[in-house]
């Protein structure tokens, strides 16, 4: 009989798997070996031309890349066009602290960008609200990791850690992303995967962008499964997605007909458009190695199942039972 191996002890400490990702992993010491670049010392001319005062070149120590730390004059630099609104009240909070402080502690991210009908010359991706609030307390300069690679600009969501976004700020933050990104080019979306995060926030973009009000959330789980990167160039899988779009926001309408009907019967529910939509969902008791659905079949089947659906039928006790998130 096989030797049983030993259980390991509760509350041991586990093992943390290594993320995929290309380093190098450079030493303290080393982070300024080397020459750097051409692309690099440009960089640092033309940031000396537009009044700025570079501080450092070194190399980042996970993949070695270059970076030019330096002082910009504040009024050449804003955020990216197509991320999420300024919140008044975390720049306020920042603003304060910066103001008790007498310190500004945290670069911005930027990446310098020539325009010719505008005097903005570097775009923050992850700085937004630190901007702000050294643009409101008077501030002339601001400290900035400058990035060599104009890519990083669009890096948004992987870049973004100042403050949490909801999904409906990360779906129009990929969204206005992708207009911006799909006049450049003939990449396909896979290709900008890390930028986009999930095939699902494209589309719930297009959707935020008809409705502002659109429960997302609801829906967001559901797509995570079936909403797929398009293997196409951008400018011909928006025409896509804004069928996806326009179909998904169909399927709401009759959803929130569902939920009036149950409402109507006197259910009240901060759960009732979650109920209604994992009752009609169906990818929930699927057998995990059935076929995959694709995005239309899925929004297909829910639509029928969404017009069939009986509120007379519906219990209280019903509800009680399905749990779930509230409706943004």
């Amino acid at each position: 009989m096989a030797e049983k191996k030993p259980k390991k002890p509760l509350g041991g400490v586990k093992k943390r798997r290594k993320l995929a990702g290309k380093s190098i992993a450079l030493e303290a010491r080393a982070l300024l070996d080397g020459p750097a670049p051409p692309e690099v010392s440009a960089l640092r001319a033309a940031i000396g031309a537009d009044g700025g005062q570079v501080l450092a070149s070194y190399r980042e120590p996970f993949g070695g890349k270059w970076l030019v730390l330096a002082a910009l004059p504040i009024d050449q630099v804003e955020p990216t066009p197509y991320q999420r609104n300024l919140s008044d009240t975390h720049a306020r909070k920042l603003e304060t602290v910066i103001a008790k402080l007498g310190r500004f502690l945290d670069p911005i991210i930027v990446v310098r960008k020539e325009t010719k009908d505008s005097a903005t010359r570097y775009w923050t991706p992850n700085g937004n609200h630190r901007l702000a609030a050294m643009k409101t307390l008077g501030a002339r300069s601001v400290i900035g990791i400058v990035v060599p690679e104009t890519a990083t600009a669009y890096q948004i969501l992987a870049l973004n850690t100042e403050k949490a976004h909801n999904l409906r700020e990360r779906a129009l933050e990929v969204i206005r992303m992708y207009q911006e990104l799909a006049a450049l080019d003939d990449a396909t979306e896979d290709e900008y995967a890390l930028e986009f995060e999930e095939a699902a926030l494209i589309t719930l973009g297009l959707c935020y962008l008809e409705n502002g009000r659109f429960s997302g959330g609801a829906y967001h789980p559901i797509l995570r499964r079936c909403d797929q990167f398009i293997k196409k160039p951008l400018r011909a899988a928006l025409d896509t997605r804004r069928q996806r779009a326009m179909t998904l926001i169909e399927l709401d309408k009759t959803v929130v007909e569902k939920v009036e009907a149950l409402k109507a019967k006197g259910l009240t529910s901060p759960y009732l458009k979650s109920f209604v939509v994992a009752r009609i969902n169906p990818l929930r008791f699927r057998p995990k190695d059935a076929a995959p659905l694709g995005f239309d079949e899925v929004i297909e089947r829910m639509t029928k199942a969404a017009e069939k659906l009986n509120v007379d039928r519906v219990q209280v006790e019903d509800l009680a039972k399905s749990g779930g998130a509230p409706e943004e």
